[in-house]
């Protein structure tokens, strides 16, 4: 049979992207389409708009220190239009630049939802039929809103971007890391920020020392933390909305954010037309190899709902590619992936939590907290976390976990001492970079506590 393409892709996020231009420079006719805007949730909605909003949040600190080292500096009022007009400008570049990468490549652009028609085809919303031997679906995921009375009247991350104005007043439903970044962000501009969380801790799943030095972190910085709290009723009376707590208080806020969990975009999709199995939360269910139930389909990044991280949608894509067009069978590697929490204090994790880790076998665990040179200079009493968790037996560090300014950009370092297998004794004899906050990692002689 004759195909129209080689490969069809359905979703412009990274995953999808970097699949079609691997595809097609090895001489494969590939298309792909998209029914938003090209560059997908990390650089349109997420990631890149984030971070961005986290480097405008730090501004106002920095003036404070500024002045401790003798600089005569205010930071003055946050301008949000200004700001915002900025960050439109940046995306437009950025969905320009995905653009322009897929048609030097060669790849067919569609800007249409799609969706399958068989194992062989999708149909467009515009009614073209396009066939092709293979399809691969990159198509995300999206931000649940909760069944809470009067949660149309909040927001979620998506739309957090495109406020015409910054709230004075916000309650963020939610202790993921995206609830406790936007906390930090909003908080940093200038707002007034309650966080609502139904678990006794934030960031649940992550190392129970760290995630209690971020809590500390961001309670000090003026965010009200409420665990053990959820919102049970929301109305609006003018311009305030009026919220309900499980524990019979109540808040006005201007707005409110819901960051309470992400879902599969499966809906819409057709998969039942080519007998595609999905999971419990709609994920499309793939083997290590991202292949369908369905040989001629494969799935990657959100969709599959394995490690929902961008880097990690690009890696699959290739490996996608690598599996199904290079001959080369290549399974995706999920284990020690190194991850970065832009909460304020920020965290760098890669490994076992501490919990984790003893659940599995004796360990020792290394930590120091400290204040770092920097802030305790300038009277401030933050303090930062270094910690690693190491297996007694083979002693491979199986966990480090960083809470300080900058941890993202330390723990992709340790995370590449960490993958290759690095023991406690290949740290010890590292020799350390002075005066550093990291190098504590490697001058921590003593155990802090053996289980």
């Amino acid at each position: 049979m004759t195909y129209d393409y080689d490969l069809f892709v359905i979703g412009g996020g990274s995953g999808g992207v970097r699949a079609a231009r691997v595809v097609a420079a090895k001489g494969a006719r590939v298309a792909l389409a998209e029914s938003s805007r090209m560059g997908g949730t990390c650089v349109i909605r997420g990631c890149v708009p984030k971070k961005l909003m986290v480097f405008a949040s730090e501004f106002a600190g920095l003036a404070d220190e500024a002045r401790a080292y003798g600089w005569a500096m205010d930071a003055g009022g946050f301008n949000w239009s200004h700001f915002r007009a900025m960050l439109d400008r940046e995306l437009d570049r950025l969905e320009g630049v995905y653009r322009r990468l897929l048609q030097g490549s060669n790849v067919t652009i569609y800007d249409a939802h799609a969706r399958l028609d068989g194992p062989n085809a999708v149909v467009l919303a515009t009614g073209q039929r396009i066939t092709a031997r293979q399809i691969l679906i990159a198509t995300g995921g999206h931000p649940q809103r909760p069944d809470t009375p009067g949660a149309e009247l909040g927001i979620v991350s998506d739309d957090i971007f495109n406020l015409p104005d910054l709230p004075a007043r916000i309650l963020i439903v939610g202790g993921g890391y995206i609830a406790c970044e936007f906390a930090g962000i909003l908080n940093g501009l200038g707002a007034s920020v309650t966080q609502f969380y139904r678990g006794a801790e934030i960031l649940r799943g992550f190392d129970d020392e760290a995630r209690r030095m971020v809590a500390q972190g961001m309670t000090d910085r003026g965010i009200d933390i409420r665990t053990g709290t959820e919102a049970v009723a929301m109305v609006r009376k003018g311009a305030v909305i009026h919220v309900t707590a499980s524990d019979g208080s109540t808040l006005e806020v201007d707005q409110v954010l819901f960051a309470t969990g992400r879902a599969p975009n499966t809906r819409g999709l057709g998969l039942e037309t080519a007998g595609i199995v999905t999971g419990p939360s709609g994920e499309i269910v793939v083997d290590a190899y991202s292949a369908t139930s369905v040989p001629s389909v494969h799935a990657v990044g959100d969709v599959t709902d394995r490690v929902n991280l961008t880097p990690v949608a690009i890696r699959e894509g290739m490996a996608y590619a690598e599996t199904v067009f290079g001959g080369n069978p290549t399974p995706i590697d999920h284990d020690l992936i190194p991850s970065a929490v832009f909460t304020q204090p920020e965290f760098g994790t890669v490994g076992l939590s501490e919990e984790a880790a003893r659940a599995q076998e004796p360990i020792e665990v290394y930590a120091a907290a400290f204040r770092p040179m920097r802030t305790s200079f300038a009277g401030k009493e933050e303090r930062v976390l270094m910690k690693l968790v190491v297996s007694q037996k083979t002693r491979r560090v199986l966990g480090c976990h960083i809470v300080a300014p900058q941890a993202g950009e330390m723990i992709q370092l340790a995370g590449i001492a960490i993958k290759m297998g690095a023991t406690k004794e290949d740290f010890d004899r590292t020799m350390a970079v002075h005066p550093t906050m990291a190098e504590e990692l490697v001058t921590m002689k003593e155990p802090v506590r053996r289980a």
